[in-house]
């Protein structure tokens, strides 16, 4: 069972060769290959994590290197969950993106680059679950680097170019940091190895120790957007075209949650920094939800909200009780999947209405039923409303709360309530605008492109029929073409053109992640069982140790 952990980096990382030798003439088979491959990754994830559970952790040591001069891959529970989930989510929005037919704008891109970057941005995800030492974890990091900013920056439009390139200077700061502290980690250890190091840091002065474990957190949070390090979050990622924003939104944050989770199990048990993490959780959750709370445009808001409940995961860590841990995994996995969804949503009513601005939609549920069926159910899932996952991931976080019964984590335990309460306010308030009133008199019909030029300069404040006066957006012009015709246009970087029939691979994937956020629901018992085994497993080390050392 060793054999297969490498292969959901490496199929991958090999299915790109092929898409770029074949997908510039042969499109329909380019799409077969990511669609093949990220199925059979999410069959091997779904083994592992299995196999995980069953029969403890598996690794395998890359050329047959022993630690600390090889590669070491490690699934346990917790990376074998992991990679399941990210895996269906991947899986749903390349269905997704099918359906906008985004990944074939050859008039904009020469080459066909969005299934390589996107396949190759799976391999990023897939080896810094797997990575079993400091320096593997790095390459993981440099690698979903690299495809971001391809995914990011998709027509080259000078929006997505400006959010491109915030994105990238914050992830070099963080990549020269994060390199900063494996050279010290390996100048105080001898070993960037997770096992080893887990013996030989106890070792070391306690100044050292901390520092080390306060870059870590520092380039993790980062990655994770923790606040104060969030800032470049709500710039960057609404840019971006409704399926890269959705995966970027749902799963590269979470990639930084799960590194503090190994890290602060494996490496620096203790919790000397418990208070530290907690105060950011808060800090988190109170500025992230009032952000929302001041947004009209769909995109920024869910921005804001992902800030506010990466708080929650902040809080689990802080605690760093085995209650505690098991709470913030089920969170993780519930906010990935419903985070992802409501960004999929956003690009439905995008092309339903034209815009994601609020105060220009309205009439959706009557216009379109299912699509807003398809926004409640994970919109009152991030709010929390039993018996749905979030209720489910807040409650076990709660009640950690409540039994370490400290000031710190009482006052978590009411920031997150408020939270939870803001959350449903500002969902609430999504669906009054955008749903539930009557359509506004500016908002474009069926068949209507709408285009804008990026140099807001260029645009002479002319009004005409052809514009849209007292919708705040009076420099958009609009023109008409049969409906669902697929016409580039551009509005803030974004193709757009609406439709009153949406494309059945959009809807169906949609479905298919609300059913994944519903599925945890009806699976919670198996879920949280799984989640506090995960749990024990992260405190205990031994098993993760003696897998990788062979002792």
């Amino acid at each position: 069972m060793n054999a297969i952990v490498p292969l959901p980096v490496l199929l991958p990382l090999c299915a790109t060769g092929l898409s770029l030798a074949f997908g510039t003439r042969l499109k329909r088979f380019q799409r077969f290959i990511s669609v093949a491959v990220l199925t059979a990754v999410l069959g091997l994830s779904v083994t592992l994590m299995i196999a995980a559970d069953t029969e403890g952790p598996l690794s395998v040591h890359l050329g047959d290197f022993a630690p600390p001069l090889g590669i070491t891959l490690v699934a346990d529970r917790l990376s074998g969950l992991m990679l399941t989930i990210s895996s269906a989510v991947t899986l749903c929005v390349l269905v997704y993106s099918l359906g906008q037919g985004m990944a074939d704008r050859d008039e904009e891109t020469p080459v066909a680059v969005f299934h390589p970057a996107y396949l190759i941005l799976v391999a990023g995800v897939s080896c810094t679950f797997l990575a079993g030492d400091l320096v593997n974890l790095y390459v993981g990091f440099e690698i979903m680097l690299v495809a971001s900013f391809v995914l990011l920056t998709l027509g080259g439009t000078g929006p997505r170019i400006r959010a491109g390139s915030t994105y990238v200077i914050i992830s070099l700061f963080s990549s020269m940091l994060f390199l900063t502290a494996i050279a010290m980690t390996y100048a105080a250890t001898g070993t960037a190895n997770f096992a080893q190091l887990a013996g030989r840091l106890a070792d070391i002065p306690q100044g050292v120790q901390t520092l080390i474990q306060a870059m870590l957190l520092t380039v993790f949070a980062i990655k994770a957007a923790v606040f104060p390090l969030a800032a470049w979050l709500p710039d960057s990622y609404p840019t971006a075209p409704a399926p890269v924003t959705a995966v970027f939104a749902g799963l590269l944050t979470k990639v930084g949650v799960y590194c503090m989770l190994r890290t602060e199990t494996l490496l620096f048990p203790g919790n000397r920094l418990g208070d530290l993490l907690m105060a950011a959780a808060l800090a988190s959750m109170t500025v992230g939800i009032l952000g929302a709370v001041a947004q009209t445009d769909l995109k920024r808001l869910l921005s804001f909200t992902l800030i506010s409940h990466i708080g929650y995961m902040i809080f689990g860590i802080g605690l760093a009780t085995r209650q505690a841990y098991g709470g913030a995994i089920v969170y993780v996995v519930h906010h990935i999947t419903v985070q992802t969804t409501l960004f999929l949503v956003a690009g439905l009513i995008e092309r339903r209405g034209g815009t994601t601005e609020l105060t220009r939609l309205g009439g959706i549920a009557r216009a379109a039923p299912a699509l807003a069926v398809l926004f409640f159910v994970p919109a009152m899932n991030l709010a929390g409303i039993p018996p749905l996952s979030g209720f489910i991931g807040k409650l076990g976080l709660m009640r950690a709360g409540v039994a370490d019964g400290g000031v710190w984590a009482w006052t978590l335990v009411i920031g997150a309530t408020a939270t939870s309460l803001l959350t449903l306010y500002v969902m609430a308030k999504v669906w009054n605008l955008a749903f539930w009133r009557a359509a506004p008199p500016g908002q474009a019909a069926a068949g209507t492109v709408l285009e804008s030029d990026d140099d807001d300069s260029d645009d002479d404040g002319d009004e005409g029929p052809d514009r849209m006066p007292g919708t705040g957006d009076e420099g958009v012009r609009l023109r008409h073409q049969p409906a669902g015709l697929a016409v580039a246009a551009t509005l803030h970087g974004h193709a757009v053109t609406t439709t009153s029939v949406l494309p059945r691979p959009m809807t169906w994937a949609t479905a298919a992640a609300v059913a994944l956020g519903l599925a945890f629901t009806v699976f919670a018992g198996p879920l949280t069982s799984y989640t506090d085994r995960s749990a024990a497993e992260l405190l205990a080390r031994t098993p993760y140790i003696e897998e990788v050392l062979g002792r």
